[in-house]
């Protein structure tokens, strides 16, 4: 288990994203505190959130029921013969996208998003995957439609959200993507919560999220 001293500084880093109205945080909040679970991402944002409610949040995303019980349980620690087996831990995530063209789609995001190819599968591919840095991208081979007509588009229904750290990386971002010459469904913006984000239209639809904290 983390040190207590460390968790309790995550807590505190949680609160002043949700003070500085930080986007992202808003479906962690939801997805950990039951009292937030109704609420859309602006309303989590606008809602009274307290020190006390960071820490339950972080025990909850530990499997414990609240911030005591993350207490008891990390005393109980110290005692070999009190202590529990091991959580799994998730070790990364990849969002999968559906194309029509495994060699196609590859050489976008390679020469367009600055990804390089993991891997691909299948002669001829059917399946593939795209890595910059810590993100990942797993891609499908579809041979027919999969949304109807243009919806992800007029209902801005995201295939990928990726995030970085400042609010330089993201302004970065969209200048490096734009001489590229790449394709937006939305350009760089402020949203209302604080973040600054822009979305990506690739070849086959797919609506790819970027965002980073605004400043």
């Amino acid at each position: 288990m983390p040190n207590l001293e460390n968790l309790k500084k995550q807590a505190k880093q949680y609160l002043r994203w949700h003070r500085e109205r930080y986007y992202p945080v808003a479906a962690e909040i939801r997805a950990a505190l039951p009292r937030f679970r109704h609420l859309d991402d602006s309303q989590v944002l606008e809602a009274r959130f307290k020190l006390s409610d960071a820490q339950d949040l972080i025990a909850r995303q530990m499997g414990f029921e609240g911030w005591q019980a993350l207490k008891t349980g990390a005393a109980a620690m110290t005692d070999p013969k009190k202590q529990p087996a091991p959580q799994a831990i998730l070790s990364s995530l990849s969002a999968q996208l559906f194309v029509t063209d495994i060699k196609a789609s590859c050489e976008f995001f390679t020469g367009k998003l600055g990804f390089r190819v993991d891997f691909v599968y299948g002669d001829p591919p059917f399946y593939g995957q795209v890595i910059r840095d810590n993100a990942q991208l797993a891609l499908r081979l579809v041979c027919e439609p999969v949304f109807v007509g243009d919806i992800r588009q007029r209902e801005h229904l995201l295939s990928a959200s990726i995030t970085v750290d400042t609010s330089d990386e993201i302004k970065r971002l969209f200048l490096d993507f734009q001489a590229a010459g790449v394709s937006f469904h939305q350009p760089l913006r402020k949203e209302p919560w604080g973040a600054r984000n822009f979305i990506v239209l690739d070849p086959d639809g797919n609506l790819i999220l970027f965002a980073g904290p605004g400043g």
